[in-house]
């Protein structure tokens, strides 16, 4: 009996999961498992990281994840961050899962909020954190265009544990008001997505709208949609105007407002630049 409790106690010390290894340091690619089915995240270590929080970065309406590791790698080396660029492929993350979150389902009413996309950002600082050993690494987000409208409206519905939340050039935002529709505002949605709850929830959460002073053409891509023509001619005037008025609903309900508006002067809808800029420290980590 002792003998075959040995060697019972030996089989499970044997097929006991290793944990996973952790991130490489430079460029590199990491397969997760996300729901059984697998997610790329593209990654980059600084030589030395030891550490510095971690930084997810969203794509843009390309899906072009390696791309936007590379971008970030300028935020990695200057802020001494780990990055992670998920692919979300467009086959099986579609606009109304990516930018709008999946909120709803085909008749209009409130999905679960497990089944929520906003919630695949825990799943990945879960798997980080666990890889690097560190369960209570602290996390920033990241996007532009695409990805930016996907932070703006995981910032009104989940914005988690993110000490910081940065949209960047999003080219609609989650206006908070009734007299747009979903995807451009509160209209249509279930009360239960748009009561005062969810506002309070917006307003306070860790949100940076980062701007490109020159993101005035209406190119790559641009939403030329009725709804997205109400929020302002191009993407630098919908973003000004969802501040302003969160903003002044906020002060008028005597509500806690976290966001913050950065500005960066002659900059384009170019994501490469914006992360390259002198005041994405400002967007990220609030003024000196």
């Amino acid at each position: 009996m002792r003998f075959w409790l040995r060697a019972l106690g030996l089989f499970l010390l044997v097929v006991r999961p290793v944990a996973a290894e952790s991130v490489p340091a430079g460029r590199s690619q990491v397969e997760f498992s996300l729901q059984g089915t697998p997610l790329t995240l593209f990654t980059y270590k600084p030589a030395g990281y030891k550490d510095g929080p971690l930084l997810i970065v969203f794509h843009g309406v390309g899906r072009n994840a390696d791309d936007y590791r590379d971008f970030a790698i300028t935020l990695a080396e200057r802020f001494g961050v780990l990055i992670v660029a998920p692919h979300l492929d467009p086959r099986r993350f579609p606009e109304e899962w990516y930018q709008r979150g999946g909120l709803l389902d085909a008749d209009g009413k409130a999905k679960p909020r497990e089944q929520w996309m906003f919630n695949v950002v825990g799943k990945i600082v879960a798997e980080v954190r666990a890889r690097e050993q560190k369960p209570a690494l602290p996390y920033y987000l990241i996007g532009h265009s695409a990805g930016a409208q996907f932070l703006v409206r995981l910032a009104a519905y989940l914005p988690g544990e993110a000490r910081r939340i940065v949209s960047g050039n999003a080219g609609s935002l989650l206006f908070p008001s009734l007299d747009h529709p979903f995807g451009y505002g509160l209209g249509g949605l279930p009360p239960e997505l748009r009561d005062d709850a969810m506002l309070q929830r917006y307003f306070a959460a860790p949100l940076t709208l980062y701007l490109g002073t020159a993101d005035i053409t209406p190119r790559r891509r641009f939403d030329a949609s009725p709804p997205a023509m109400k929020q302002g001619p191009h993407r630098l005037a919908r973003n000004r105007a969802c501040f302003e008025m969160a903003r002044k609903l906020a002060q008028e309900r005597g509500w806690v407002f976290n966001w913050r508006k950065v500005e960066t002067p002659g900059i384009e809808h170019d994501a490469a630049a914006m992360f390259a800029a002198v005041e994405v420290e400002d967007a990220l980590f609030g003024p000196k």
